[in-house]
């Protein structure tokens, strides 16, 4: 699996990928509570935003939002619907702790879901050491969404 930087996210098959994980939270989630960002949101220039490949296939992605100098989100982790179940989602965890640490974060936290569709998730992060918090930065309560956060 090779994880690349991608600055302005004008592949198809990127864009295409971010369509389908936009359409996975709207499948599971109100609206009210999808905080999964849109190609605008990704090229923020708070955000970094990598891909996982295998060759010219496009497994997944993830990226990487500073809230201030020692806190990042984790934001868009993704597996392509055919890649699921060999590891992509660990190697890209794995890639956005390596970063947060050289950033030298002290914390990185998410938000993901609270219904079933989301325990493979829940389960990843709990495995990576993350626990459950409050909500941060500008999220609310809200009962369709779970926290978490690890100390680096």
């Amino acid at each position: 699996m090779d994880i690349r930087l991608d600055r302005d996210l004008t592949d198809h098959r990127i864009i295409s990928l971010l369509q389908e994980h936009l359409r996975d939270m709207a499948r599971h989630s109100p609206p009210e509570s999808i905080h999964a960002l849109d190609l605008d949101g990704l090229r923020r220039p708070e955000l970094s935003f990598w891909t996982v490949w295998d060759g010219e296939d496009l497994l997944g992605c993830g990226a990487l939002k500073q809230l201030d100098a020692a806190h990042g989100e984790i934001k868009s982790m993704r597996t392509a619907n055919a890649h699921r179940r060999r590891g992509v989602a660990a190697a890209m965890l794995r890639h956005l702790l390596d970063q947060a640490a050289a950033r030298s974060y002290r914390r990185l936290s998410l938000e993901t879901g609270s219904m079933a569709a989301f325990e493979p998730a829940r389960r990843l992060y709990a495995s990576f050491g993350f626990d459950f918090c409050g909500p941060f930065d500008s999220y609310v309560d809200d009962p369709n969404s779970v926290f978490m956060t690890r100390l680096l």
